[in-house]
């Protein structure tokens, strides 16, 4: 592993000593020092990645050609799949099958942005029929120079495949800045694009606290574009500052999804969606059911089974074979996971299960798989984000009770809705003030598909046509082909 910043092709030494510890949240253990790199790094970067804009053949390749640097770095991933599922494992916490899944899908969005350079080739150019005679016009798509990609700690390679694959597809160059919590894997991209041969400065990687690398990242002048997945504090700051320069930016903010079932619903099948949607990655996950609106119907019943089944989970180091929930990713998330329980509690939720570290687990960032009953609709744990292993559940009466429930929220990243009835799934769907919804199911997500929400949840999407499209500008080329210069105007 690395222990320098990727600027440039090469790797470069920090512009001071100063580094940050990488801990393992299942052990607490230290298991890196990264170096901290400041303005003076990223300044570095960006300038590299604009020289690689602005003079290098990236932008001027065609999409077929930069296709095969992608197609490159998929096959890299996937030579080095078991050994960068187990780096995600120690960096992040999450079991292996999770990590090893993400790694797979990171190497998926490789390979599918490849798929789209190449369709540029024939999609970048559109004629456009004009009503004015002796004009010719046409619209051509454009790669949008250079872009600063902040990412989170939650999913941190596939994070940043999301947003460094279709940058790469539509020509841009780009500088990441992985979380400080979570850097290794991002590293491994800095070899992975090196050993492709990436020509020097089109991607870059700058290791640093927030504070410090992330904001001179967002405030650099030559960056025509960011894009950031994270908090709604940190957003809102990312968006005020980039508006300063009318910068393109896309943010992806979090949420509170809601899952509604109603009461024709399997309850077997409801139970495993609803743990899928709150328990994976720890529920450190923004698209998390973590509102469960269930029809008073067959609410007891459900809750019951939910809860018997909830107990089954397996919590450990996810290292460990069978386990199927690891801690979370740090001392703070952990201590504001419990702070959040405890709050719920003190407006009047009841734990129905878990809420305390398992008794046996005396080192690591572990909690219980969390269920709330009770949660008044107006109370801080039903409304606002936990981002830990923490499910509020409550009952309905209506489907219009449940769809003014579930759009009650600053938030509208995702949705759910679970019924044996396809019209009615289909309507509620429709209702939703969100921008992913799922029918029977809770989280699946694809690559073709797109990703970001509606409200505080964000601006813009990625993955899919849609992600390309964020590193994209269009241009109109209009030409005169009339021999009288004047034979248009004067009538």
């Amino acid at each position: 592993m690395k222990n320098k910043h990727y600027i440039n092709g090469t790797w470069v030494s920090s512009a001071t000593s100063e580094t940050f510890s990488v801990l393992n949240p299942a052990t607490e253990a230290i298991i890196a020092e990264i170096p901290a790199g400041n303005s003076v790094d990223i300044n570095a970067a960006v300038n590299a990645a604009r020289t690689a804009f602005d003079q290098g053949p990236w932008p001027r390749l065609s999409g077929a050609e930069r296709a095969v640097y992608l197609r490159k770095m998929a096959n890299i991933i996937t030579r080095r799949l078991d050994e960068l599922a187990k780096l995600e494992v120690l960096d992040n916490g999450k079991p292996y099958p999770e990590a090893k899944w993400d790694i797979e899908d990171t190497a998926a969005t490789f390979e599918f942005y490849a798929g789209l350079a190449e369709e540029l080739d024939n999609t970048s150019e559109q004629a456009i029929e004009l009503a004015e005679p002796g004009f010719s016009s046409k619209a051509i798509k454009e790669p949008l120079g250079v872009a600063g990609a902040i990412i989170p700690w939650n999913f941190p390679m596939l994070m940043a495949a999301w947003k460094v694959a279709p940058a790469l597809a539509a020509g841009c160059s780009i500088i990441l800045k992985p979380s400080e919590i979570t850097p290794l894997t991002a590293i491994a991209l800095a070899e992975i694009a090196d050993e492709a041969k990436l020509p020097a400065g089109v991607l870059n990687i700058v290791t640093g606290l927030g504070k410090d690398a992330g904001q001179a990242l967002v405030e650099h002048a030559d960056v025509d574009k960011l894009a950031f997945t994270g908090s709604i504090p940190t957003g809102s700051k990312i968006m005020a500052t980039a508006a300063k320069d009318i910068k393109n930016i896309s943010l992806e903010l979090g949420g509170k999804s809601p899952f509604v079932i109603f009461e024709d619903s399997d309850i077997e099948k409801a139970v495993e969606w609803i743990m899928f949607g709150i328990f994976w990655n720890q529920g450190q996950v923004c698209s998390a059911t973590s509102r469960v609106l269930v029809a008073e119907e067959i609410y007891p019943a459900l809750l019951a089974r939910l809860i018997e089944e909830t107990k089954k989970i397996t919590i450990g180091s996810g290292e460990q074979d069978g386990v199927l929930l690891g801690p979370l990713v740090n001392s703070d998330q952990y201590n504001k996971v419990l702070a959040a329980i405890e709050r719920g509690v003190n407006d009047g939720a009841t734990i129905a299960t878990g809420g305390q570290r398992p008794p046996d687990l005396s080192v690591g960032y572990f909690l219980e798989p969390t269920i709330l009953t009770g949660v008044d609709e107006n109370s801080w744990v039903w409304n606002e984000e936990i981002f830990g292993p923490v499910v509020c559940i409550k009952p309905f009466q209506s489907e219009n009770e449940a769809i003014q429930l579930a759009n009650n929220s600053r938030f509208g990243l995702a949705a759910a809705v679970m019924s044996k009835d396809d019209e009615r799934c289909e309507r509620v769907a429709r209702a939703f003030r969100a921008g992913i919804v799922w029918i029977n199911c809770s989280q699946p997500t694809f690559v073709e598909a797109p990703w970001g929400g509606y409200k505080q949840s964000g601006i813009g999407r990625e993955l899919g046509q849609w992600g390309l499209n964020n590193y994209l500008e269009t241009k109109q080329i209009t030409r005169f082909d009339s021999s009288d210069p004047w034979g248009w105007y004067i009538k």
